[in-house]
């Protein structure tokens, strides 16, 4: 009798040490089989979340049995979350209970307008590209801010940034403005108002140096022609103004490469030829370095430019109309021969 009790036991021990194994290996065994980033998205369903982490897993039905047991389906926080090879399921459904996302870097430049911008956005950060732009377009928000929907792409100052890629629409159009804030430190501000122009003012002009010229050391000449026209009350005369005119006139995905003399009596607010002054807001996103060109202009004498035709992609700056006309047929002549004509 005693040999039949000690063979149950035995039984017993054994199927209860099985038992104790399996639900072991469920919990504590690796079951991540590489380093990757996975990428929860606001409001997913638990069959969501493993449909994004199984092609990551060994055996998706242990994870699931431990997210189960931790009522994670119940309490699932969206974000990036860096997942290492060799994890278990337990330390995998800790971290993603957790909310321990990793940050992401949002880089942005040259997003002229506010649906490109919101397009490059979407890219990098869960909220889509409609629910952006609409966040930057809000009434209140604008209205707060006294901003419009013209010169609102002015508090974008082109850079990288740190986010949480759940971040929401509101929330990064919120926390782009503070970074513009930040951006117009007491130096900035000060170097403005020795020029006599606002913030918004800077960053129009910076927007037309930015179209002007790609070159960025040739960026604080020019800002200094087109201060020197604005300080004498002549007319910018600037081409990118024209072609952002004809741009709002015919559609974004008008291309001009050539101004031509017909284009300059375009009707429009924005056509530094006929209008005097800056126009009413930016043309352009400006980078760092255009803005910057601006507050720091280079000191000099010159009053026009025009594109150089023996040094591509940079300018011949003149005094007198004289040396300008000179200039400007030199690359009316060069650009025909191009057959550049539209």
């Amino acid at each position: 009798m005693k040999k039949i009790i000690l063979v149950i036991l035995s039984i017993i021990f054994l199927i209860g040490g099985i038992i104790v194994y399996i639900y072991y290996t469920k919990i504590f065994s690796a079951n991540v089989v590489e380093n990757a980033a996975v990428l929860i998205p606001n409001n997913a369903t638990f069959d969501e979340v493993l449909e994004i982490v199984q092609p990551h897993l060994k055996n998706k039905n242990s994870f699931d049995w431990v997210a189960q047991q931790k009522n994670y389906p119940n309490v699932i926080k969206s974000g990036k979350y860096l997942i290492k090879k060799g994890m278990n399921n337990n330390d995998l459904v800790n971290l993603l209970r957790s909310g321990k996302q990793a940050t992401i870097k949002v880089t942005f430049n040259n997003q002229d307008t506010l649906e490109k911008l919101s397009g490059r956005i979407a890219e990098q950060i869960d909220a889509d590209s409609i629910e952006i732009l609409t966040a930057i377009l809000d009434s209140n928000f604008l209205q707060k801010n006294n901003l419009n929907r013209n010169n609102v792409l002015g508090i974008f100052v082109p850079n990288s940034y740190e986010f949480y890629w759940n971040t929401s629409a509101e929330k990064f159009r919120d926390r782009m403005l503070r970074e513009y804030n930040n951006f117009w430190n007491s130096s900035r501000k000060e170097k403005a108002n020795a020029l006599q122009l606002s913030k918004k003012e800077v960053i129009t002009l910076a927007s037309i140096v930015q179209k002007e010229t790609a070159k960025v050391s040739e960026r604080p000449t020019v800002a200094g022609l087109y201060l020197n026209r604005l300080k004498d009350n002549w007319a910018l005369q600037a081409d990118p103004t024209i072609i952002y005119a004809l741009k709002q006139k015919h559609g974004e995905d008008y291309e001009v490469k050539r101004v031509l003399n017909g284009d300059l009596k375009i009707d429009s607010p924005y056509n530094t030829y006929k209008n005097s002054g800056l126009p009413p807001s930016l043309i352009a996103m400006p980078d760092i370095t255009s803005i910057d060109a601006v507050l720091n202009p280079k000191n000099h004498e010159y009053y026009y430019m025009c594109a150089s035709v023996t040094n591509l992609g940079s300018h011949e700056f003149a005094k007198t109309l004289s040396q300008h006309n000179q200039n400007a047929t030199k690359y009316q002549r060069w650009v025909s021969k191009q057959g550049i004509n539209r």
